[in-house]
């Protein structure tokens, strides 16, 4: 998971609660020098830092890290698989710079956010009339 593209970490860098959009705030995992949160408690490797990353595993991808990945391709519009397997050929630095020109905000160039495809930059108002917090619009299209 790309921290920065997360409605929590989004919701931190914006500070989310001082306009009243009550969002839970986390820094990310990588950026504390924490393990996966998403799959540290399933994993032991993760969870006792033998490995940072699952594609260092001999089982990857797991059978719980594919349950995962279909969550998150249904829903989300990402693949914790795809991005794995990019970072495991290209590196850290280039996947992160591909989903930064991925998820740009075609309004103001800031991120979009994975979980809900709007910007918390310039789509605060959105945040705020949003019911169904962490769901695509029925278009599908990044807002």
């Amino acid at each position: 998971m790309n921290c920065g593209l997360c409605s929590s970490y989004l919701a931190m860098v914006h500070d989310l609660k001082r306009l009243g959009i009550m969002k839970t705030y986390c820094p990310g995992c990588r950026p504390r020098g924490k393990n996966c949160a998403f799959m540290k408690k399933q994993c032991k490797l993760l969870g006792s830092g033998q490995v940072r990353y699952c594609f260092e595993c001999g089982e990857f991808p797991c059978r719980i890290l594919k349950h995962l990945d279909q969550r998150y391709r249904e829903r989300y519009r990402m693949s914790m698989i795809e991005n794995l397997t990019y970072i495991k050929k290209h590196g850290i630095r280039k996947f992160l710079k591909k989903e930064a020109d991925k998820w740009r905000c075609s309004k103001c160039g800031d991120v979009v956010c994975c979980h809900n495809g709007i910007c918390f930059k310039c789509g605060q108002e959105k945040l705020k009339a949003k019911k169904k917090k962490y769901q695509w619009d029925k278009k599908g299209d990044k807002k």
